[in-house]
């Protein structure tokens, strides 16, 4: 289990927090994937790229530390990567809060 206080390292940074509020309604913050949902399947790196306005490697070291925190699922198909927010985890960082 991923300690609290990596979880709230993770949420220290304003970009990541952002992606955390994209991937919250992605069918409002991002295109329709081609073959692919949003809410199930998760977002691809490039469209966080490209909203963030940021260069991939930023974007994936972000993501990566949002991954390492436990607060978002990432699935791999073929040679692309998608997000989706880890519901489970972020509503555990909420009842942490309300001890």
């Amino acid at each position: 289990m991923t300690k609290p206080i990596d979880i709230f390292k993770a949420l220290s940074n304003e970009a990541r927090l952002q992606i955390l509020e994209w991937l919250k309604d992605p069918t409002t913050h991002f295109s329709p994937q081609e073959g692919n949902d949003l809410i199930g399947v998760g977002v691809c790196v490039s469209q966080i790229t490209e909203k963030l306005n940021m260069n991939q490697s930023t974007t994936s070291q972000h993501l990566s530390i949002l991954q390492r925190a436990g607060l978002v699922h990432v699935k791999r198909i073929g040679k692309w990567t998608y997000y989706r927010r880890n519901e489970a985890a972020i509503n555990q960082v909420g009842r942490f809060l309300q001890k």
